[in-house]
């Protein structure tokens, strides 16, 4: 069973953190139901956008999103334009003010996420799940990483009956909690129906457990938190 459990959830407080930052007694289920709607639009719309993961920290009637991509300048748009109307969408939805925040991934072929949507997209246009498997494997070992594992379930290759093939190069210790291990998930959508994308990546091990301190919300100081 120990497979079976999200690396990150089982290192949530251990060496990760939340991806939601707020607290609230009354509100609870309404924030969550915001959050999946912040995320599921902004995967959807910036699809082609490198996006690793979104962020939302709440402070009073003030929202922050903290977009980790590897192609910021697809979110920005011409003159800032498409941070407006995200920024116009998500005050729509959470009916307070909103801050973008617009983080540069350095190395996104080191990013779990980043490399399953990169497969899923080759999927698409029709490369071999077995070549695009392998060579995103291959890189993302040659770059540092101390184990890869990539899987891959559905109807492989447009086969009638469903399965899931898997690979691995290095070590991925899953039930390690001091482990540093990303993993991302993504779909495919092909004319057979969709296949899905798990890769995990383990890039080092924790002697100690890592500061989770930042700065909250910054009311008074809006300006600092524009781009």
């Amino acid at each position: 069973m120990g497979q079976k459990v999200h690396p990150k959830s089982l290192r949530i407080g251990y060496i990760y953190d939340w991806d939601s930052k707020w607290f609230t007694k009354k509100d609870f289920s309404d924030f969550i139901e915001q959050d999946y709607k912040i995320r599921t639009f902004i995967n959807k719309k910036y699809r082609n956008a490198g996006i690793s993961s979104v962020g939302i920290e709440r402070a009073g009637k003030y929202v922050r999103l903290n977009i980790n991509t590897a192609r910021p300048g697809v979110i920005i748009g011409k003159k800032g334009n498409d941070v407006e109307f995200l920024k116009t969408e998500t005050e729509k939805l959470t009916k307070q003010k909103t801050f973008i925040n617009i983080v540069e991934i350095k190395n996104p072929e080191l990013d779990a996420q980043l490399v399953a949507t990169t497969i899923a997209l080759q999927i698409e246009k029709k490369v071999s799940y077995k070549k695009a498997m392998k060579k995103a494997m291959e890189k993302v070992f040659k770059l540092g990483a101390k184990g890869v594992k990539v899987m891959i379930g559905g109807r492989l290759g447009g086969a009638e009956i469903a399965r899931t093939e898997w690979d691995r190069l290095g070590r991925v210790p899953l039930q390690t909690f001091r482990a540093d291990v990303k993993y991302g998930f993504a779909e495919a959508y092909t004319t057979y129906g969709q296949i899905g994308i798990k890769v995990w990546i383990f890039h080092k091990e924790f002697l100690e457990r890592p500061d989770f301190s930042s700065n909250p919300i910054n009311i008074k100081n809006e300006n600092s938190m524009k781009n």
